[in-house]
């Protein structure tokens, strides 16, 4: 792993007490209406200048980022916000409810070197998905305005004989937490400082040699990555300049508390598209049965027909006429022919085979005369039902026409997370769901 550091963390409050009005969930899951709503609960809370521009994830004008900056270095000078003296790594843990059953996912907030993704000797920073321009040409304005990282990356690591956990766990057993929030989401937010070195030395002891995967920020660790860049053009970078490191939270694979949930897919906008030309289409590639049509029992008959085929099982959802089927690949290993460098890993994703079969070999060709088709993300199967009845739109499916098609995923698992990210490999978009996000706002880390 890249060198441990502990950082001199700008927070609300001066680190502590209770900072519920004043942070936020990530900006690429908030809108216009959402900001407003956190503003009007507090002005100076930190979407001000995390979200300066909507949509999300899109180059806004210059001035909106310009603002951010300035409302940045406002409330640093009015005290809002604050400056650590002394350098501290943050215990994090997050409490929440996740399919009916309540967890505890514990992280520790810590500067990383900023290295190239990659493998290296001692532990590199790893990617899994794919990234896209318009997030990061966004995120490289605000950075650039506020010359500060305003929300961690999340990162895991293996942590294989759990001794990063029991560290962690040690710190909150013994003292109460020193901030704590709630945004009224179900998700409570306790943070620990510690900034004293025998224990900070004990973690970064205990995550020698581990890699880190990227499981949340892949756009904003390349933009990190490309600010460095900027500098080191410009001139000489210190060895110790702080854009030199990157703001982490680092969750152990070995956590207890580590949930990870499915990413379904909604398809859209198909010129030709009925269920029944689909099941037509599809021959020879999937095999398609009826199942109940009852979406809340999509994934208990998935696992029947997994237990049953002993391949990949997907859940299909027809919109038009609220009928539900399994299918699967009618041939084994149906990605090898087009991919035959790629990794078995890769290859046996849920999501890989939706994109480079379903879509690309059934759908597009098939179905819409070659042309792309629309997506929208949900993670659950109450949001996919909310998606036909125009209650939750998605993000490219609300600007291409209405939904028509959904293709119901398990979880992707972990170990396929760590075996394609080690094979130097990317997964298609929104292959993993980590839930919950990562508040923003509970340190903000400097870049000068």
């Amino acid at each position: 792993m890249p060198v441990v550091h502990p950082f001199q963390a700008v927070q609300y409050n001066q680190g502590s007490g209770d900072v519920s009005e004043l942070i936020a969930p990530p900006y690429d899951v908030l809108d216009l209406a959402a900001k407003k709503t956190l503003l009007d609960r507090n002005a100076h809370n930190v979407v001000g200048i995390d979200l300066p521009h909507v949509p999300a994830k899109e180059l806004g004008p210059d001035a909106a980022y310009e603002n951010a900056g300035s409302s940045y270095r406002d409330m640093l000078a009015s005290g809002v916000l604050a400056q650590r003296e002394t350098p501290a790594i943050f215990g994090y843990r997050q409490t929440y409810t996740f399919e009916d059953k309540i967890y505890q996912r514990c992280g520790m907030v810590a500067n990383l070197d900023t290295v190239p993704f990659g493998n290296r000797d001692g532990g590199g920073i790893l990617a899994h998905e794919q990234t896209f321009g318009g997030p990061k040409e966004d995120r490289k304005a605000l950075m650039n305005a506020l010359v500060c990282q305003s929300s961690p990356i999340f990162g895991l690591h293996p942590d294989d004989n759990g001794e990063a956990v029991k560290l962690l766990h040690s710190v909150m057993n013994s003292r109460d937490a020193d901030i704590t929030a709630d945004m009224g989401d179900g998700i409570k937010h306790e943070i620990w400082t510690i900034d004293d070195d025998a224990t900070i030395a004990k973690y970064q002891k205990a995550l020698a040699g581990d890699d880190v995967f990227v499981a949340d920020g892949h756009h904003r660790y390349n933009t990190a990555l490309d600010y460095l860049t900027d500098l080191k053009s410009k001139g000489e970078v210190a060895a110790d300049h702080p854009a030199r490191r990157t703001m982490f939270v680092l969750v152990s694979m070995s956590d207890p508390g580590l949930a990870i949930g499915p990413t379904h897919r909604v398809l859209g906008g198909m010129e030709h598209y009925t269920i029944e030309k689909f099941i037509e289409v599809s021959q020879g590639l999937l095999n398609i049965e009826p199942i109940a049509n009852n979406p809340s029992e999509f994934l208990s008959q998935m696992d029947t027909i997994a237990e049953r085929e002993h391949t990949n099982v997907f859940g299909i959802f027809d919109y038009a006429t609220g009928l539900c089927y399994g299918a699967w690949p009618a041939v084994k290993d149906t990605l090898e022919p087009q991919f035959p460098d790629q990794s078995q890993a890769w290859r046996n994703l849920d999501v890989a085979i939706i994109q480079h079969l379903i879509v690309e070999e059934i759908c597009q060709p098939e179905l819409n005369n070659g042309d792309p088709i629309n997506w929208a993300f949900p993670h659950s199967i109450e949001e996919v039902i909310a998606i036909g009845k125009g209650e939750e739109t998605g993000s490219s499916i609300a600007g291409g026409g209405k939904p028509q098609l959904a293709v119901i995923v398990r979880p992707t698992p972990l170990d396929a997370v760590r075996d394609i990210s080690r094979a130097g490999e990317l997964m298609p978009q929104k292959s993993t769901f980590f839930y919950p996000k990562l508040a923003t706002g509970l340190w903000l880390n400097p870049l000068s």
